[in-house]
């Protein structure tokens, strides 16, 4: 079942990539951010015509913003029966070189090798390359209002149809709940709506994953500060499950490398991970 959790979780936590600080004075559309308010390093972020404002909004504050943050994360993923299978502590750090800004802290409670540490490295940095986000599955223009009170907006955002292996849009529901006051995402929630079967071995019957952001400055938008997922199932008629979380602490404000060297980047993207 550690399959569906990473699969959940990945497709759920981002850092949100972005390279500038949201700038409260600009006049630019909500749903149409202008390359003159980015660094030059950085290209706008995609929002689509017809995505409601508040949402455009808080897509736009964690785009721009959450790049700046360097971070501590440490990630516990347990089995069924709530026994530890592995955990890890990383230090997360975008002012350092793109290959160097994961660093393997501990390893179940042990220090890394440098072996350890590069490959570590190496294949989140193919993970990242090798999917789509899941910012690149939502259909944002199509989101609507299922909640609202004094305080919070909560949206339920379909997912493309197209290219979707990752979470097929008749089998999973997103939302996100937004802050009226800060116009900053509060929650994002993955359901799994149905049972369903995936690479013919392993069934999901129930699914979940939740990703939490706080506010560590008031100044600027709340960054995530945590994920959760969890998952029940069979692989081969085998009862399986499990659980992962990933707390991110210790959080200081740094100058992206990409800014730092004016490196060329591509157009920016939101919820990734």
């Amino acid at each position: 079942m550690r399959l569906f959790v990473l699969t959940v979780a990945l497709s759920l936590s981002l850092p949100l990539r972005g390279w500038a600080q949201a700038d409260e004075a600009t006049n630019t559309r909500l749903t149409d951010v202008s390359a003159a308010a980015l660094p030059k390093s950085a290209g706008p972020v995609s929002i689509p015509a017809g995505t409601p404002p508040l949402l455009a909004e808080a897509i736009r504050k964690s785009s721009l913003d959450n790049e700046r943050w360097a971070y501590t994360q440490t990630t516990v993923s347990k089995n069924r029966d709530g026994g530890v299978k592995e955990e890890t502590i990383v230090r997360y750090d975008p002012s350092q070189p793109f290959d160097e800004q994961w660093t393997p802290l501990k390893l179940d409670g042990k220090e890394p090798t440098e072996r350890q540490i590069k490959n570590l490295r190496e294949e989140h940095a193919k993970r990242r390359k090798s999917r789509r986000t899941l910012g690149e599955l939502l259909d944002l223009a199509q989101a609507k209002v299922v909640e609202e009170t004094a305080a919070t907006v909560s949206y339920e955002v379909p997912l493309v149809k197209t290219d979707n292996m990752r979470l097929p849009p008749d089998k999973f529901r997103v939302t996100a709940r937004v802050n009226k006051e800060q116009q900053a995402f509060e929650n994002v929630a993955v359901r799994l709506r149905e049972a369903f079967r995936l690479m013919i071995i392993l069934k999901l019957n129930s699914g979940e994953g939740d990703m939490d952001f706080t506010s560590i400055d008031p100044k600027y938008a709340p960054p995530i500060t945590g994920l959760r997922a969890d998952g029940e199932g069979s692989i081969l008629f085998i009862p399986v499950g499990g659980n992962y979380s990933s707390m991110r602490t210790d959080f200081k404000r740094v100058t992206p490398y990409s800014e730092r060297f004016k490196v060329k980047l591509a157009p920016m993207k939101f919820l990734d991970y």
